[in-house]
């Protein structure tokens, strides 16, 4: 599954010249004054939390309630989520794969940690250990099962390799019990794990 990346060989270690550049700088600035390490982390913490993984759980509670959207997002998702104001800013192009009772996608991203951070906001650590980029494609049920996700057999696991120049998002299944919910009811179950095929969204309590 290889694949070529437009990164610099150094992200592939655990901890790249990139990031040790960016703990120096964050180090320095702070020190000067120039930045508040709080407000540094709140900001990583939205988009890591709120923004990002709002974007997509928005675009999948609108696919599960509009078959007209869901249509499009799966024939060309970089298109159908342009209008709603979601344009990646390094060019990607974004891939929508979903989920059915006899398939379930997972995305890893094998050699470094390609992500649609615009949808799903900043990717967590562990999408990025090399653990996971291996096992995702060796292994996938195991991985699911490290997740606490266990699949019928039968299912099929479809792992897809993420790169610099395409993304992928799952759009998972819809809970049962929610008919008749409001998009904002429905995006309030979708967890970023289950964008990423790594969980499932939450039920309806």
């Amino acid at each position: 599954m290889a694949h070529d990346h437009d990164h610099d060989d150094h992200e592939h270690s655990e901890l790249s010249d990139t990031q040790l550049r960016v703990r120096a700088l964050e180090t320095v600035l702070t020190e000067k004054g120039y930045i508040d390490p709080a407000a540094l982390d709140a900001i990583v913490e939205a988009y890591e939390t709120r923004i990002g993984p709002r974007n997509g759980a928005a675009i999948v509670a609108k696919a599960w309630t509009d078959p007209a959207f869901k249509q499009a997002l799966l024939a060309d998702a970089s298109k159908a989520v342009t209008p709603l104001g979601h344009i990646s800013r390094v060019g990607d192009h974004l891939i929508a794969v979903e989920n059915t009772a006899k398939t379930h996608n997972m995305i890893v991203c094998t050699l470094c940690s390609c992500y649609p951070w615009e949808i799903l906001g900043l990717p967590p650590i562990w999408y990025k250990s090399a653990p996971y980029r291996s096992r995702a494609v060796k292994d996938p049920r195991g991985v699911l099962a490290d997740f606490g996700v266990t699949l019928p057999k039968d299912t099929e696991i479809r792992v897809w390799d993420s790169t610099a120049e395409t993304r992928f998002m799952v759009l998972p299944m819809r809970p049962p019990g929610t008919e008749g919910w409001s998009e904002a009811q429905l995006a309030e179950l979708v967890t970023r794990d289950s964008m990423i095929g790594t969980g499932v969204p939450k039920g309806p309590k």
